[in-house]
């Protein structure tokens, strides 16, 4: 018997030996890359899982809240918190069964042959069987320990569904943050060509003098190079605007190459203060910050596991049943067949009670009381850090408000300043340094006009992020 086992398994191991192994190999040298097909096959896997792109409309300005709208649908990053939240439910349902009964069924047929000693001669015994069983199986009580299991799965939802609304605060502030950038690139390019053309027109003022006579060399070679250096600035915020545009892009979800239109900052209306207090705003953020109320969650789970740990100090009553349908045929040497078929099965209760288990059910419950303090100083901590955030966020908005007001006095005195410089120059009272250093500081003026502009709306909307009031249904606007 033996030696036909061995001719059966022969040809088996010669046919697993030819079937090529999928188990992949390292590089075979340091000094280069490596590559193969498996490499080709990931990058056709990539295409494959591509998001779709969503229409943009090329001639259309789009508002803030319109590009919200767009981001929160079609970021990527809002689909995994999603279907975490997701996953995370059907661990609950997972924990929700263990309060129902399991019920299992097996369907069993083989045939049984032995050689039975009987006096001195041996006889054979062929038995060939068929059976179904359903087994039942009941925890009927257990102090709580299944309980606990619940809960805590309902705490990791609760917390999975504030990360997902964390997930939608963090997504309205990065929309909004390169969507004010954008405004601002876009602005000050507006801003640098006008500086430019002042500084064409006093490099025109200064050529025309130095043909009749009035000006000298050295004053139009300052005007030409008042005029290389605001075509140079130019171009710098051109590829600052290119890069925002960019990050807008991907901040929706979209191509980085997508080109979006945007409303000019001109017809983006500008708050003139805050309309409430730090303490206010302090108390929204404590009430609002799923990060927050994610990490409270965890205080949740933390005491469902030490209800569940508490739980095992007790017993647990289980209640089983089992119920057999065989048929049952036998035949021995020199005798002939026999058969029967019956239904079979038995019941049971089982008390199960852990009596003694080396201090195992104590460390349990030590770990998860320590877990419940730890959980309960993570977010001491949390509230105190959302706090210095919503302070910082206030005194940087105060700031901007207060820049704004000195932005806006600076750049009226400078074109005041450099219009007067231009005229006096025109009439041969001032020299052209004194118009280059005007319209350098008008320049300066325009631009930090619109960045003070826009760095109230981004302080603005940092506040509205560190205080969640961006996520609030009854202050979703999309206002700045």
């Amino acid at each position: 018997m033996l030696k036909d086992a061995t001719r059966a398994t022969f040809p088996l191991l010669l046919l697993l030996a030819a079937i090529p192994a999928p188990a992949q190999s390292p590089p075979p040298s340091p000094d280069r890359p490596w590559h193969t097909s498996d490499e080709r096959q990931m990058t056709s896997d990539r295409k494959h899982l591509r998001q779709p792109a969503f229409p943009i409309e090329p001639g259309k300005a789009y508002s803030l809240g319109e590009l919200i709208d767009l981001a929160e649908a079609h970021n990527p990053e809002t689909r995994v918190a999603w279907e975490n939240a997701i996953a995370q439910g059907a661990a609950l349902g997972i924990a929700h069964s263990e309060l129902y009964p399991a019920l299992s069924a097996v369907a069993l047929s083989g045939v049984d042959r032995q050689e039975i000693p009987l006096g001195s001669q041996f006889y054979r015994f062929t038995i060939p069987a068929a059976q179904v069983s359903l087994d039942l199986d009941y925890t009927i009580f257990d102090f709580g320990a299944r309980r606990g299991r619940i809960d805590t799965e309902s705490a990791r939802v609760l917390a999975a569904n504030f990360s997902f609304n964390d997930v939608h605060r963090k997504l309205i502030f990065q929309v909004q943050q390169a969507y004010y950038r954008l405004l601002n690139a876009s602005a000050q390019d507006t801003a640098a060509r006008a500086s430019l053309a002042n500084a064409e027109a006093v490099q025109q003022a200064a050529e025309e003098r130095l043909n009749n006579g009035l000006a000298t060399l050295p004053d139009v070679l300052e005007a030409r190079s008042a005029t290389a250096q605001a075509q140079y600035d130019l171009q710098a915020i051109l590829g600052a605007e290119e890069t925002a545009r960019g990050d807008l892009a991907t901040a929706l979800g979209a191509p980085a190459a997508t080109m979006i239109r945007v409303e000019p900052l001109s017809e983006v209306p500008t708050p003139e203060s805050i309309g409430a207090t730090v303490e206010q705003a302090m108390d929204r953020a404590l009430d609002q910050r799923p990060d927050l109320q994610a990490e409270l969650a965890g205080i949740r789970s933390a005491q469902a596991q030490r209800k569940e740990a508490r739980a095992a100090y007790y017993p647990s009553l289980s209640f089983k049943a089992n119920l057999n349908a065989q048929s049952l045929h036998s035949q021995q040497e020199t005798l002939p067949w026999a058969n029967t078929a019956d239904l079979t099965g038995g019941m049971a209760l089982s008390l199960n009670w852990t009596v003694f288990d080396g201090g195992a059910r104590r460390n349990h419950v030590a770990q998860a009381d320590a877990e419940i303090r730890g959980a309960q100083a993570q977010v001491n901590a949390a509230q105190d850090s959302i706090e210095d955030e919503v302070w910082t966020a206030y005194s940087n908005l105060n700031t901007a408000f207060r820049q704004r007001e000195a932005a806006t006095a600076l750049l009226e005195s400078a074109t005041q300043s450099y219009a007067a410089a231009l005229e006096s120059y025109n009439y041969g009272v001032r020299n052209l340094l004194d118009v280059t250093a005007a319209q350098k500081l008008l320049a300066q003026a325009r631009s930090a006009d619109i960045l003070a502009r826009t760095q109230v709306l981004i302080t603005l909307a940092d506040l509205a992020f560190r205080s969640s009031d961006s996520i609030q249904s009854n202050s979703r606007s999309h206002k700045p």
